[in-house]
């Protein structure tokens, strides 16, 4: 349904996105995820026609669009702060789209109480946006962006101005809109939670470059580089040195111990490579395991109601470790660190 070919596009000496490639299903909701500075808003921006790319091409439905102005796009749009216009009723902002393509009030009618139904908001048509709750407001805004029947539904960080608790509500509602709709989706955020929950893929960008695409589960279970494993949720990195493989395992020492891990391709013996295994995936005891296992002393523990988390001293480094079992090991305390070795990977160090 999208397709950016090549994509680039300059600030001055700074290149926003290079050589941008990436393809948008039909009825796909694609998440553009990564920091502030990493090029994401200018690819939707290239997308919208608000920006024009110095190279490359954009296509909308096969059609190249690259030249084209916003208005002959037909992109439905959702602001990060709701972008309502406060001396109008909920009715005559979702009618708004309509009333500037030329569209009358009569023929109009219909097409707006679907999108609000769409929406939930059914008696809501004579409020104003002050008299709305923010969630309220967010939900007109998607109205207003659906209300002309677009090809393709953009969001620009829509939720980053509402409460936590409101944010979660919403992107199970914005995601069962889509679904039910079946319209072609991207979404804009730097919350690798919100992409995670959101997404049917989702692009992660550094750089102004494209660093990994793929499922939400691939993302987070097979980063592909340091930098999408350190960005997406919580990481542990530990330094060792790849001695070989025995099979469809690879031997990692670690200091003097010998960890077994995932085989990976297009490694020499003696290379220096990182381990990466989340703090969740490591077992943690009192009592030593002979497989796979580090020795540590606890150098910190936080409760967090459901889990405990400790900061664990393994030679020269720390480790960061989270586990349900609730029974406390005290600051000072040797305690071992089993890496199952399905649960790591290696990441070449960059």
């Amino acid at each position: 349904m999208i397709e950016y070919r090549d994509v680039t596009k300059r600030f001055g000496p700074l290149i926003a996105n290079d050589r941008l490639s990436l393809q948008v299903q039909r009825g796909e909701l694609m998440t553009l995820l990564g920091p502030s500075g990493c090029g994401k808003t200018t690819a939707l921006r290239c997308l919208t026609g608000f920006l024009q790319p110095d190279e490359g091409q954009i296509l909308i439905d096969g059609k190249d669009v690259t030249n084209l102005p916003p208005y002959q796009r037909q992109l439905g749009m959702v602001f990060q702060n709701f972008a309502l216009f406060p001396h109008m009723t909920v009715w005559e902002n979702v009618r708004f789209p309509l009333m500037i393509r030329g569209i009358s009030k009569e023929a109009s009618q219909d097409r707006v109480r679907e999108a609000l139904a769409l929406v939930r908001l059914e008696g809501y048509g004579e409020h104003f946006p002050r008299q709305l709750s923010g969630g309220q407001q967010q939900r007109v805004g998607l109205a207003r962006a659906l209300v002309y029947r677009p090809m393709v539904l953009l969001l620009d960080e829509p939720l980053s101005n509402l409460d936590a608790k409101l944010r979660e509500e919403m992107r199970f509602e914005i995601r069962d809109l889509q679904r039910r709709m079946g319209i072609t989706a991207i979404y804009v955020t730097h919350d690798q939670e919100e992409a995670l929950a959101l997404s049917d893929r989702v692009a992660i960008m550094n750089k102004g470059r494209l660093e990994q695409l793929g499922t939400p589960e691939e993302i987070y279970k097979q980063p592909r580089s340091r930098f999408v494993a350190d960005f997406i949720g919580l990481s542990n990195f530990i330094p060792g040195r790849f001695e070989g493989t025995e099979g469809e395992t690879a031997v990692v020492s670690v200091g003097t111990v010998r960890l077994m891990v995932p085989a990976c391709v297009g490694l020499s013996p003696g290379k220096q490579v990182l381990l990466f295994i989340r703090p969740n995936e490591v077992d943690l005891s009192s009592t030593y395991s002979e497989q796979n296992t580090l020795r540590g002393v606890v150098t910190k523990s936080t409760y967090l109601g459901d889990r405990m988390d400790y900061r664990i001293q393994v030679d020269q480094q720390e480790l960061r470790i989270q586990t349900s079992d609730m029974r406390r090991h005290d600051l000072g305390e040797t305690v071992y660190l089993r890496l199952p070795p399905d649960r790591c990977r290696i990441i070449p160090e960059e």
